[in-house]
């Protein structure tokens, strides 16, 4: 396909513009991909707002957005697996597929992953783009676009949920109410946990996590979390906790109200990267320390849980702009998180 297609081109730290580019060309093993909807995740908020994350530097100009959902509507010449018309998730990860870590399936951990809106490498908040056919997964008709561009952030609850152990019969605790804490809550809930608490300082986010099904919330703010976890799990403490907010106050918390022998999944990035936790404590209480390293083979069981109505993933969302209108969308993530528990933007 030939011509030019919108571009969001972040120029600089907290600006962004619409430009013209020229539509990509599909590879031999490729599709295009007329982009629906992409997510707004916290990566692309914290590149826009501060221009980088830990080693990983934006250097202008620079594509945002990495949570997308279309329709293929060019396959190149050597995909099989799927046709034109056919609506699809993108998992944003390209891998090497023959280094040791690829070879054992633990693929998020490869060196040489390419992956959209990482520097250097363009995101997808853009009308078209061309991406590996392996990498686009097809939706069933019972499911939107908006939904299949979900599906990237749902895959990392998911994968923090497993590395958890979650199972039926557990109490679990779920630090930071933001958009990868509720998809934490949710899979939880998918996988059977019986009580899933959810824990954070803004009202809107908590409220939106006892939409989502948590059995109860905790505002830390105005609770003693660890006093409260203590009360709701009749002083035993909970059996996982998911760590999604970063921080060495919640991080500690967690520990606190773990009970002996239980595991801990830490999900979220300090803003340092950097945290002073009791590590006597947890000596004390043999707890397990598991981490999240974005997701591997989930999405299909990820699109499986959405379409089968076992996941609500699209209740997540809070907002939804313009692809036009990108500059106050990330604007307003960045500026209002006590309201905006996730946005979204329509692109066509």
């Amino acid at each position: 396909m030939e011509g030019m297609m919108k571009t969001a081109v972040m120029t600089d730290i907290m600006d962004v513009e619409i430009q013209e580019r020229p539509i990509p060309q599909p590879k031999e093993d490729e599709v295009l991909v007329k982009i629906e909807y992409v997510g707004i995740c916290g990566s692309d908020l914290h590149y826009y707002e501060a221009g980088r994350i830990g080693d990983f530097i934006v250097e202008p100009p620079f594509v945002l957005g990495h949570e997308a959902g279309g329709t293929v509507i060019e396959v190149g010449s050597n995909v099989k697996n799927l046709k034109v018309g056919q609506r699809v998730a993108l998992e944003p990860g390209k891998t090497c597929g023959t280094c040791e870590h690829c070879k054992e399936g633990k693929y998020n951990l490869c060196e040489d992953v390419i992956f959209f809106a990482t520097p250097p490498v363009d995101g997808v908040f853009q009308e078209y783009v061309a991406h590996e056919a392996g990498l686009c997964f097809p939706i069933p008709d019972q499911m939107t676009t908006m939904e299949a561009a979900l599906i990237e952030p749902l895959a990392v609850g998911m994968h923090a949920a497993m590395q958890g152990g979650a199972h039926l019969g557990q109490t679990a605790v779920v630090m930071g109410a933001g958009c990868i804490g509720l998809v934490s809550l949710l899979s939880l809930k998918a996988m059977g946990v019986s009580r899933v608490y959810v824990v954070d300082v803004m009202e809107k986010r908590l409220e939106k996590a006892l939409e989502l099904g948590a059995d109860g919330v905790i505002n830390g703010m105005k609770e003693d979390t660890v006093a409260r976890i203590k009360e709701l799990t009749g002083g035993k403490g909970c059996d996982l906790g998911i760590e999604t907010a970063g921080t060495q106050i919640t991080t500690t918390q967690l520990m606190k109200a773990a009970k002996k022998g239980s595991t801990i999944v830490l999900v979220g990035y300090s803003a340092s990267g950097e945290l002073t936790l009791p590590v006597s404590m947890a000596l004390d209480k043999e707890l397990t320390f598991k981490t999240v390293f974005r997701y591997r083979n989930i999405y299909p069981m990820a699109i499986e849980a959405v379409a089968s109505g076992k996941i609500n993933i699209k209740d997540i969302v809070t907002d939804y702009f313009e692809l036009d209108d990108i500059k106050n969308a990330l604007d307003s993530c960045v500026k209002n998180k006590a309201d905006i528990v996730k946005g979204v933007i329509k692109v066509c």
